[in-house]
């Protein structure tokens, strides 16, 4: 099995080993980069590529690893006791599959994806590491051991919000996804808009670059937000000269909520435009 890109999502050469890298030694492979640039939408790609089954575990503040293994319903039994259902003697009628638990019992090797693990409590990837490395846990409701007949592919991505833990970073392989350099992302361009404009791609971008440029910016736009950008432009029938010839006392692009996403950004661009207005 070897994931070479899909038509849909343009991989670069780094990118490629790494995955092959992660499938071949069946390690986690921990996707970190910017948001927007594709961490998620990797682990479906790869699926695809693959021909494997695609299992997320879509992770949240809230979430516990105890989750991803399986959850003891007791407010369910007990309720069925009340009630005098038969069900309540079978206590692995209240025992409720975790993501972990739906990867290592699959009958077809999957794809498991846990998205965003920086999000949980810190303690989070530290209560996976016996299950990811051994590939198999206990259920001591029911004094059940679940061991995996074949360790599933696992892509973890982070968006860098909490450091994650040493032991926990040994046992993965690990890839940081670059910002798209002008070629790559005139390569993704191409497969979300075939045909476009040359013209419109190559004016669209310079603008986009130019943006990210800009010191001081709180949050950077992102290639699936250029995306957006795009899409809006094509939308409304932008003038290309709008872009070409656009005016430096104006610095706010148009249509830029789809680039700019939070009010300190755009009176960060109205204080560039009010000084190239003084200067003109």
């Amino acid at each position: 099995m070897r994931f070479e890109g899909t038509r849909n999502y343009v991989a670069t050469d780094d990118l490629k080993v790494a995955v092959n890298a992660a499938v071949l030694l069946r390690r986690p492979l921990l996707i970190k980069g910017e948001p927007g640039t594709g961490k998620t939408v990797l682990a479906h790609e790869i699926a695809q590529s693959l021909g494997a089954p695609l299992i997320e575990w879509n992770v949240k503040s809230t979430t516990k690893a105890q989750q991803g293994l399986y959850e003891y319903d007791a407010v369910a039994r007990l309720r069925d006791g009340q009630l005098g259902d038969s069900r309540v003697h079978d206590i692995a009628n209240y025992i409720r599959r975790g993501k972990l638990w739906e990867a290592f019992t699959a009958p077809q090797l999957p794809v498991l994806l846990i998205d965003e693990i920086d999000k949980a409590d810190i303690e989070f990837p530290n209560d996976l590491l016996q299950e990811l490395d051994r590939m198999s846990f206990d259920v001591y409701e029911t004094q059940e051991r679940v061991t995996a007949a074949e360790r599933p592919i696992v892509v973890i991505t982070s968006n860098n919000e909490k450091e994650l833990p040493d032991a926990f970073l040994r046992r993965c392989f690990f890839h940081y996804i670059k910002f798209p350099d002008r070629a790559t992302m005139a390569a993704i361009i191409d497969v979300h808009f075939p045909g476009i404009q040359r013209t419109l791609i190559a004016k669209a971008m310079e603008v986009f670059y130019e943006v990210r440029e800009v010191p001081g910016l709180k949050k950077k736009p992102s290639t699936s937000e250029l995306l957006d950008w795009l899409k809006l432009l094509l939308n409304e029938a932008m003038p290309l000269d709008v872009l070409q010839n656009r005016d430096p006392t104006k610095a706010i692009p148009p249509l830029h909520g789809a680039l700019l996403k939070n009010e300190q950004d755009i009176m960060l661009f109205e204080k560039l435009a009010f000084m190239a207005r003084r200067g003109a």
